[in-house]
């Protein structure tokens, strides 16, 4: 937002109005009453009504309508502003200002205080100066303070590349529905354009599917916790301990499974 912001009081006239928009270079100022309460919004199109509204002998377009002078023949900010207004907090995110724009079709919105007083404008340029931000904060920003606050996800299995706004995400994420709240809140990050998705989820937990597998290092061969390969009398003949060292005895029986041959005949 840009502040102190430039206000007018309903009795402001037109002339004074122009000069400010003038002076401090911006398209439109919001009323305010003797409280600093938004009352409307004075833009550049207000007053062009009025212009548009001159008498002009060459044009044979009607003229539109416009703001009735005073009884004075005066016209001030209270005769031409429009309303109701449209505000906003310092918290509002980008995202929802821009939101309350378009839908209200409007091009600046006030920014107020917890007491209701208008202490900020943000126009549209403001909202498109986040597209500003260097790659290098996007990418900071995305690492240690989004990746970090989602429970369970590890800044250092993600990769995140930046360029020109645009977020690519890679590697892995501990459940699959980790990936969309990950895309979502980096799409909420300032100056982010798009975000393309390359995550993938790690069910496993790390572990790859062979560790896990029958006759892995601890599976359910003859050297299970089981000990179904070198049992007391085993399907190899042997005769192993049965349980914790039931891996032990397939191994005497010859096979880290166990053989299913018959046993020799002694």
């Amino acid at each position: 937002m840009t502040s102190p912001v430039v206000r007018v009081m309903p009795e402001t006239g037109f002339r004074e109005i122009v000069a400010l928009l003038a002076e401090y270079d911006i398209t439109g100022v919001p009323v305010v009453d003797d409280d600093g309460r938004p009352l409307g919004i004075v833009s550049e199109a207000d007053l062009l009504l009025t212009l548009a509204a001159q008498e002009d002998q060459g044009s044979l377009m009607p003229p539109p309508g416009a703001a009735r002078p005073g009884p004075d023949g005066s016209v001030t900010a209270a005769d031409l502003m429009s309303g109701p207004v449209i505000c906003i907090t310092p918290s509002t995110s980008v995202v929802a200002a821009a939101r309350l724009m378009g839908r209200h079709g409007v091009k600046r919105l006030p920014v107020l205080d917890v007491d209701g007083r208008v202490f900020g404008m943000v126009s549209r340029g403001d909202l498109l100066r986040v597209f500003l931000r260097e790659d290098r904060v996007i990418r900071r920003e995305i690492v240690e303070e989004v990746l970090g606050r989602v429970e369970g996800v590890s800044p250092a299995l993600v990769g995140v590349e930046v360029d020109q706004g645009r977020v690519v995400l890679s590697g892995t994420v501990p459940e699959p529905h980790l990936v969309p709240i990950v895309l979502n809140l980096c799409r909420s990050v300032d100056g982010v354009v798009s975000v393309t998705d390359r995550l993938s989820a790690d069910t496993f937990g790390g572990l790859g599917p062979e560790d896990d597998s029958p006759g892995g290092a601890d599976g359910a061969g003859s050297g299970g916790s089981s000990g179904s390969g070198g049992g007391t009398e085993g399907p190899g003949g042997g005769t192993g301990e049965r349980g914790a060292d039931g891996r032990a005895g397939g191994a005497r029986n010859g096979s880290a499974r166990g053989s299913d041959a018959p046993a020799p005949v002694r």
